[in-house]
């Protein structure tokens, strides 16, 4: 993909560039070198592959990263990829933000069928492929059901929910696409939850936009031998 995007700037930048040099032949000041805007897109590619790679070993981590690492093991079914990958980077932060996560999804209010269900909606918003494959076996098992997610995963308002999931979609998708919760909304997830839950509930979907941005910012490979099960929504 990265190399798509370097051949494209390369079909952009070149004539621009070259232009420019030509008009310096005659009297006028070039403002690029096409060697160097090539150099850089370089350097930045390869950057953000460095970033990419997964942190494999622990001989690959340093003293401040193995004891968060060793904790991820423990519960991760992406061992160190996925949004670890990227919090190993910023340990502090990978801390902080681990313990959140061990709260959010195993010690939240939210009933776990709906929180699974929480999290599939965020990963289907940003089309976050790793999401989706970590958590969609976790929401089936927890009892939402296989064409509710179809609906889902296709980008569609899914026809067969529950009365407690609709209100979380609704409740998840207004405040995800329109930054607010209408009282009409907020008055039917109400009903199904109490206030702890909603403060769970909605801490838990900025959490997972949170993961999705930072995994989709460093383009976060996916597990070997897995395809990416979203599409791009419309």
């Amino acid at each position: 993909m990265l190399d798509g995007v370097i051949s494209a700037v390369d079909r952009i930048w070149r004539p621009l560039c070259e232009s420019s040099l030509s008009s310096s032949h005659h009297g006028g000041r070039a403002c690029c070198s096409w060697p160097a805007a090539r150099r850089r897109s370089t350097e930045a590619t390869q950057a953000r592959r460095a970033a990419q790679r997964t942190l494999e070993t622990r001989d690959e981590l340093n003293s401040q990263q193995r004891p968060l690492a060793d904790d991820i093991l423990k519960v991760s079914s992406v061992g160190l990829g996925g949004p670890y990958n990227a919090l190993l980077r910023s340990p502090e932060l990978g801390e902080r933000m681990f313990a959140l996560l061990d709260y959010l999804r195993f010690n939240t209010s939210v009933p776990r069928r709906l929180n699974e269900f929480a999290i599939l909606i965020q990963a289907r918003l940003w089309t976050s492929q790793v999401e989706w494959l970590a958590h969609y076996p976790i929401a089936l098992r927890e009892g939402v059901t296989a064409p509710t997610l179809a609906d889902l995963k296709a980008g569609r308002r899914p026809a067969s929910m529950k009365a407690d999931e609709a209100a979380v979609y609704d409740l998840c998708m207004e405040i995800s696409t329109t930054h607010k919760v209408t009282d009409a909304t907020y008055a039917r997830a109400a009903r199904v939850l109490n206030e702890q839950q909603l403060v769970d509930l909605l801490t838990l979907s900025g959490t997972y936009a949170t993961l999705a941005m930072v995994m989709n910012g460093f383009q976060q490979e996916l597990p070997p031998g897995t395809e990416a099960p979203l599409q791009p929504l419309r």
